[in-house]
């Protein structure tokens, strides 16, 4: 017989909420959210992007209008000012510099994002083939990979643009395809120690193809360093556009980035022209910033040893 202090608690047993395990991925957002750093960063680079989205609409002058009235006065006319609708100014052309600034945003986060985009798919992709097939394959793979590293990057990116042009088609592809490197040797490193697991191995034993291995079993549990190494990779494709940028050999004009604006304002500095390189400055450091702040996070969230 079971008596009444028994029931009372098996009572409460049943009256006790039932405790809900939480995946990797619940753990990782919950880590995330911690680490105030890389929450300020994530905020900061949505209002980066809503002003590269919606910047165009608050402008009050196109990116290619010239104010008459400025051009050919004294260089402090084309100061901020409200009143006529040049919020950053303009520069030593009359063009509203806050427009201009919105199309820099547009394209340095175009050429991070897809440049670091295009750089993650081929790294991976080689990474974890060359990972897995192992042997001869692996070893002659790496090899280029080695022998294209030893090859300047900087180089490269410049030759590239001079033989085929300052178009924005070619310097998406000239970050992206050059950038994968490194990417592809983390990724071989990871998948070295993944292809011997048991769930792979059980693939195998199915008959799996090793493609859909790859695609399926490897490529998917690299996705945590894969998204770390991405959101450094996309500050350093915003770098290399903006040095290309700084040296001229960017994009050609009415197009500008945040480098060339940044490259336009170093050479008015002794005029006094202070706002034509404070704005783009700004705005591309802080997103820099961003970016390193949020990757260090995924990186600490992501990291098992921390949990």
């Amino acid at each position: 017989m079971i008596d009444a202090r028994q029931m009372q608690s098996l009572a409460a047993r049943l009256a006790q909420p039932e405790v809900k395990g939480r995946s990797p991925w619940a753990d990782a957002r919950r880590r995330f959210r911690r680490n105030k750093a890389a929450m300020v960063s994530l905020v900061v680079l949505i209002l980066v992007g809503l002003f590269a989205l919606l910047g165009s609409q608050l402008a009050a002058w196109s990116n290619e209008e010239m104010d008459f009235s400025i051009m050919g006065q004294a260089a402090l006319l084309g100061a901020p000012s409200w009143e006529n609708g040049h919020y950053f100014g303009t520069d030593d052309l009359g063009r509203d510099l806050f427009s201009r600034t919105v199309q820099g945003t547009q394209v340095s986060l175009m050429v991070g994002l897809i440049g670091a985009g295009i750089a993650v798919v081929v790294g991976t992709l080689y990474g974890a083939t060359a990972g897995y097939v192992g042997g001869r394959t692996d070893a002659v793979m790496m090899r280029m990979v080695d022998v294209l590293m030893s090859i300047p990057y900087m180089f490269v990116l410049i030759l590239l643009l001079v033989i085929f042009g300052r178009s924005m088609s070619m310097l998406f592809l000239g970050i992206g395809l050059i950038s994968w490197l490194d990417m592809s040797r983390i990724v071989r490193g990871q998948t070295l120690s993944l292809k011997n697991r048991e769930f792979i191995e059980a693939a195998r034993a199915t008959g799996v193809p090793a493609w859909r291995i790859i695609l399926r079993h490897i490529v998917p549990n690299l996705m945590g360093v894969v998204a770390v190494y991405a959101t450094l990779l996309v500050p350093l494709m915003i770098l290399s556009e903006s040095f290309i940028s700084f040296l001229g050999l960017g994009l050609q004009e009415p197009l500008t980035s945040w480098g060339a604006l940044i490259s336009e304002g170093a050479g008015t500095m002794n005029y006094g022209t202070l706002w034509q390189l404070a704005f783009p400055l700004f705005f591309f450091c802080i997103t820099l910033f961003a970016f390193f702040f949020v990757g260090d996070g995924l990186r600490d969230a992501l990291d098992p040893k921390d949990r």
